[in-house]
């Protein structure tokens, strides 16, 4: 089982590491939109979100989209057991760079607990399989975050087109996501014995 993740997580990171930086760009704002435009994010008062690093879809320009228009955004802060904290994002200029190359909020801690009371929680990823099942860098702070949540929130992973409907090896302690966004769309999965948000 960890042979075929690592196997999966090294091809996507090499494809992530080729794709040009236009491509990048035009991804980010592709994600952006999608995202802004669905029904779940325009209801939310509180989104849980990430700041994007490396290859993923950046998410900049949706966190200042989010901020602009009034909604309370938690950004996460990694705890040395690789469990998250979260805080509010209250813009770039109180991010710190933080361990493993991330960026974080430099305000106050609300605790792992805050993410809970998230109308929406988009969440980093290397690949999502049909039925939500994501596939994470390894380290399972997100699956912890995504078990906080009620069962009925919005939850969805942030990928590039051909990053989506991949054969995702899983664990007991992996959970799945409810959507995925990509270039392509806003796509709501049907994770295992899970409502889908939305229909």
């Amino acid at each position: 089982m960890s042979a075929a993740k690592t196997a999966l997580r090294d091809r996507v990171l090499t494809a992530r590491r080729r794709r040009p930086l236009l491509e990048r760009q035009e991804v980010a704002r592709a994600v952006a939109e999608h995202l802004l435009a669905s029904p779940e994010v325009r209801r939310a008062a509180t989104v849980g979100a990430y700041v994007s690093v490396g290859g993923e879809p950046g998410t900049a320009l949706l966190l200042e989209a989010l901020r602009a228009s009034g909604r309370r955004v938690l950004l996460p802060v990694l705890l040395p057991d690789g469990d998250l904290d979260w805080s509010r994002h209250e813009g770039d200029g109180h991010l710190r760079p933080a361990t493993r190359g991330l960026l974080e909020p430099d305000g106050e801690r609300l605790g792992p607990d805050a993410v809970a009371g998230a109308d929406v929680l988009l969440v980093p990823g290397l690949a999502v399989a049909a039925d939500g099942m994501r596939l994470g860098r390894g380290g399972g702070s997100y699956d912890r975050a995504l078990a906080r949540v009620p069962v009925d929130t919005f939850t969805c992973v942030l990928l590039h087109d051909d990053e989506v409907g991949l054969d995702v090896p899983r664990e007991p302690h992996d959970r799945p996501v409810t959507a995925v966004v990509s270039p392509a769309g806003l796509r709501r999965l049907r994770p295992t014995g899970r409502p889908c948000p939305g229909g």
